[in-house]
């Protein structure tokens, strides 16, 4: 099996794939389109350079490793993939032969998270656009919804989530799911010095999420925007 778990920035995105990590018939990979993103918009990001040295920018050589072996010679393949490197060029064909599961977050949650990590975020920065895009392809192509998942539900109650995933997917849930130690995962990409340090000094799922934040007046503008493509998606989570 090889899982797609498309998510915008600032979701919980690491966490599971630290969480498929754990699992001894997994192997993971974290963001692979991000060099062939960053090298086909041009856009100025934290550690850009660092970031194509060690990546390929050829989408389809991306891809071939995607569907290619599954490192390790493991039986699973878990692919963290974040919505926002899903530009033109990047062929969309192959996610026709991945099981597709589809991460959101409330727009103001990521919103604050996002700004305090980089400035001014534009709607596509957060991806939710492309999640929708990519949404209605994998709805169209299979005839029905895809999986969607909270991350608000998951951090509420991880073991039920986890086991309503693995359920759904045809997995068995292992509670190890459920903790991974400090420090973070050796499949970490190398921006995970600038993005992942709360990440990395957790040994599992942090704790329910309070109130939605108080936004800054462009930033409720921004959300207002996401929040359309994030209600397509909510309906459908399990």
């Amino acid at each position: 099996m090889r899982i797609a778990m498309w998510s915008g920035p600032r979701n919980i995105s690491t966490a599971m794939m630290y969480a498929f990590a754990v699992r001894t018939d997994f192997a993971v990979v974290d963001e692979p389109f991000y060099a062939a993103y960053l090298h086909l918009t041009g856009i100025d990001h934290p550690m850009r350079d660092a970031i194509i040295a060690s990546q390929a920018t050829d989408p389809k050589a991306v891809i071939g490793g995607l569907l290619g072996p599954i490192p390790e010679g493991k039986p699973h393949f878990y692919q963290k993939h974040m919505t926002q490197h899903m530009v033109g060029g990047i062929p969309r064909g192959w996610l026709d032969q991945v099981t597709n599961v589809f991460l959101i977050r409330h727009p103001a949650r990521v919103i604050a998270s996002y700004a305090a990590k980089r400035e001014n975020p534009t709607l596509d920065d957060l991806g939710y656009r492309q999640q929708a895009e990519l949404f209605d392809r994998v709805s169209q192509k299979t005839g029905k919804a895809p999986l969607v998942l909270d991350s608000v539900d998951i951090r509420r109650d991880p073991a039920r989530m986890l086991a309503a995933l693995c359920s759904a997917i045809g997995l068995t849930f292992q509670p190890a799911m459920l903790a991974w130690p400090k420090g973070g995962h050796k499949q970490d990409g190398i921006w995970a010095a600038h993005w992942y340090q709360a990440v990395w000094r957790s040994t599992g799922f942090a704790g329910p999420e309070g109130e939605l934040p108080e936004l800054v007046s462009d930033h409720r503008e921004l959300a207002d925007q996401a929040q359309v493509h994030y209600q397509q998606m909510v309906r459908w989570k399990i």
